[in-house]
């Protein structure tokens, strides 16, 4: 079944009166409207301006730019491209893309450039291989006294035919030709050839009107090998792993260029610092070998070894085109010399049978890279021009893969070591829990991303367990990391619940969305949760992120039903917090979706046996979490960051808090004062009874004078002594500095002084007041 060019672009057949007759596919697509939804109605209602009247003008040809109402209620902006039919009052009508980046003005300007530039040859053909126009390198690989369609006689050396049936497929099936080898003759044995690729023009609705060819001269000293030395040179650099770059360049030089070669590297760039620029010497290089390649099996055991440094050679007159990026062609007898006549250089340099040498350094912006050196021997040709300009081709081409692989490992470090100090400590200890975090880089061709994990400790021996993810992999992912981890610790400071947490930074996600160039890139998924030691709950939220595993005390493995909200920066819809109760004992393990895998469920069950055979009571957490990585199968390599925090919970002794409930009764503080008091003699903590009892005092004379209802007084005893007082009233406290002439207002100042921290928290029933103060040690 053929296809219409119409169906690929935005389309619509209109009657005179301007109703639409006919709807493309595309124009569903852009739109949204199907056909049958538009069929019949005017399509001046497809239109944002009312006094708009681009569909009612009659004009053959004309272009006006336009904004359309897409069927979501969104504005799509487009070209509208009107032709009326010829003895007819219908029009077609065509909407494309506001011209900008990929506009046919830009591609004119990418064709210009191309045809103006001196190294490749450019050649561009009609539908009927005429030719329309070549720039100035392709007249110089034109054959003396070639006839204007003397590519299109030019013959495959693989076997195929004239040039011009594999130009008539590509302008035929819109299929390309890349880097295939012609004969620069009437046959496939002329000496010389060129690499041709080709590929079809489209216009801007699609129609095709020509081919582009372009050329390279392929110099070669035999039939294929330099040919296809040439096509395997967009092999090196496919990986960024700069040893990889250098075997591929190995693997290119043999056999196509001699029988052996070898690559050594600086120890700048095996060190991955950046190299100054220019050579200094051997000394300053110190290279070491990083690749090896021999057409006759295994690498020489007598020459220098890939791990191994490389002798240093005496300075002189020929290692001096190292300096200046020249390449060294020497046959035996210079080789020797060069060495010095010293034996233990030429076993370490010279291969058995050489004859004929040819090194070239790698440079690239000024700053020396590596060396690389091909071999002859037996009966092989000596190396030529075309071998020398070869060789200085390929190494180009490494040296410029070795700077891309080696800033990317720069960035790539320095992304992990900003990632890392971002990071809090890998283990921390508290009264409600001790933690054991993990963070594994991206690896491969994928940067560090925006992971990150934290543990913060809250009011009334409180902890805040946090897990994070942010969209995008580099620095700017860590930066965006550190300025949400940064805020997470600002909101939880504030004392602020799960839910209202995650509310605070969805709306700070889209804030910095706004300020973005790629707003989409900017996002991430977030899990909040807060252990209470002393009632032993932990009430968490999730804004998109993988529910966290539970190991109990008895060895059951879960996960925590965690409602999942929607990813940060989505925004307009509400989280829930889902609290459960732990028993002391229990391990609570937060992660990262790059744990699980590409398969969720399959990651998810593979975790929780891991847990049930690795988390017991007695092992450290360290343990576990190095247990986890050692039995996930793509953690070694990973391909997303692998994030993890390891919790295990605490529980406050029953007998080191005391709560009472008084009514809202001013007489209530004289029995607050009494039961503090009490309290505090029993635990043995006297030097606290005055200041203590002034702080209730203070506290819960306010709750009952502004509250009106019943309040609540709570002591907890650990290393610190914590008093909390809670009433219904919503009202936050603040302290301010009263007047002299004032009656009231020092309450709150007198508790700032008697203590050594204080604050406020909102709850599900009001407000709590809480505050800190040190005990003695004993």
């Amino acid at each position: 079944m053929s296809v219409s060019p119409l169906d690929s672009i935005a389309a619509a057949l209109l009657d005179a009166e301007g109703g639409i007759s006919w709807w493309s596919r595309a124009a569903h697509e852009l739109l949204g409207w199907t056909g049958q939804e538009v069929a019949r109605h005017p399509a001046q209602r497809l239109l944002v301006d009312p006094d708009d009247d681009s569909f009612c003008r009659t004009e053959r040809a004309i272009v006006h730019r336009t904004r359309l109402r897409h069927r979501a209620g969104h504005v799509v902006k487009a070209d509208i491209h009107i032709a009326g039919a010829k003895d007819s009052d219908e029009r077609l009508v065509l909407a494309l893309p506001p011209e900008g980046p990929g506009s046919c003005h830009q591609d004119r300007d990418i064709a210009r450039a191309l045809l103006a530039q001196d190294s490749i040859g450019v050649a561009q053909f009609d539908m009927d291989m005429g030719l329309v126009r070549t720039n100035a390198a392709m007249d110089a690989l034109r054959p003396r006294n070639a006839e204007d369609n003397w590519l299109c006689r030019l013959v495959a050396r693989d076997g195929g035919g004239e040039a011009r049936a594999d130009f008539g497929h590509v302008a035929a099936t819109g299929a390309s030709v890349a880097a295939r080898i012609y004969g620069l003759g009437t046959d496939a044995a002329a000496s010389s050839a060129l690499s041709l690729s080709c590929f079809r023009i489209d216009q801007a609705l699609g129609v095709p009107v020509g081919i582009m060819v372009e050329a390279t001269r392929v110099p070669e000293t035999g039939p294929t090998r330099l040919g296809d030395a040439y096509r395997n040179a967009f092999d090196i650099g496919q990986s960024l792993d700069v040893v990889q770059v250098a075997q591929d360049l190995t693997t290119v030089l043999v056999p196509a260029m001699g029988d052996y070669a070898a690559v050594d590297y600086p120890d700048d760039v095996l060190q991955a610092r950046d190299p100054a620029y220019g050579y200094h010497g051997q000394e300053a290089a110190a290279p070491r070998r990083v690749a090896v390649k021999s057409e006759h099996g295994a690498w020489p055991a007598q020459l220098v070894q890939v791990g191994e440094a490389v002798p240093r050679v005496k300075e002189s007159p020929e290692i001096a085109a190292k300096v200046v990026g020249d390449v060294l062609v020497a046959d035996a007898a210079l080789a020797r010399r060069i060495l010095g006549n010293d034996p233990v250089l030429l076993l370490k340099f010279m291969p058995e049978g050489m004859h004929h040498s040819l090194g070239c350094p790698l440079y690239r912006g000024g700053r020396f890279f590596g060396y690389a050196q091909v071999y002859r021997c037996g009966t092989s040709a000596p190396f030529d021009d075309t071998d020398i300009k070869l060789m200085h081709d390929l190494c180009a081409r490494t040296a410029t893969a070795i700077d891309h692989a080696f800033r990317f490992t720069r960035e790539h470090q320095t992304a992990v070591v900003l990632q890392h100090s971002l990071l809090p400590p890998s283990a921390t200890h508290s009264v409600a829990a001790e933690t054991s975090g993990i963070y594994v880089p991206a690896g491969g061709a994928v940067s560090v991303g925006g992971d990150w994990y934290d543990a913060v400790n809250l009011s009334s021996l409180r902890i805040g367990l946090v897990v994070g993810d942010v969209v995008g992999h580099g620095l700017e992912a860590a930066a965006t990391m550190a300025r949400l981890r940064t805020a997470v610790q600002t909101l939880a400071d504030l004392d602020l619940p799960p839910d209202e947490l995650l509310t605070r930074l969805d709306d700070l996600v889209r804030r910095m969305q706004l300020e973005a160039d790629e707003p989409d890139t900017v996002g991430g998924s977030c899990l909040f949760a807060v252990y209470d030691p002393v009632d032993r709950t932990c009430r968490m939220a999730s804004a998109g992120h993988p529910p966290p595993a539970l190991v109990t005390p008895d060895g059951d493995v879960g996960f925590i039903p965690a409602a999942p909200g929607p990813i940060l920066g989505v925004g307009d819809n509400p989280f829930e917090v889902t609290t459960v109760t732990l028993p002391p004992g229990s391990t609570l393990v937060c992660y990262s979706d790059g744990l699980l895998g590409r398969d969720v469920v399959q990651g998810s069950e593979h975790l929780k046996s891991v847990l049930a055979e690795q988390c017991t009571a007695d092992r450290p957490l360290k343990a576990v979490g190095e247990a986890i990585l050692a039995r996930t199968p793509h953690a070694e390599h990973p391909t997303d960051d692998i994030t993890v925090l390891i919790a295990r919970t605490h529980a406050v002794a029953d007998e080191s808090t005391a709560m009472w409930e008084y009514p809202a009764d001013p007489a209530a503080v004289q029995h607050a004062r009494a039961h503090v008091n009490a309290q505090l003699e029993a635990w043995g903590l006297h030097e606290l009874l005055f200041s203590t009892e002034l702080i209730v005092s203070e506290l819960v004379t306010n709750a009952i004078r502004y509250a009106g209802r019943p309040v609540t007084l709570r002591l907890i005893r650990d290393h610190v002594l914590f008093c909390e007082v809670s009433d219904p009233n919503s009202t936050q406290p603040r302290l301010r500095r009263a007047l002299a002439t004032d009656e009231g207002g020092r309450g709150l100042f007198l508790v700032a002084q008697l203590t050594t921290r204080w604050g406020s928290r909102y709850t599900d029933r009001g407000k709590t007041i809480w505050t800190e103060q040190k005990l003695t040690p004993r």
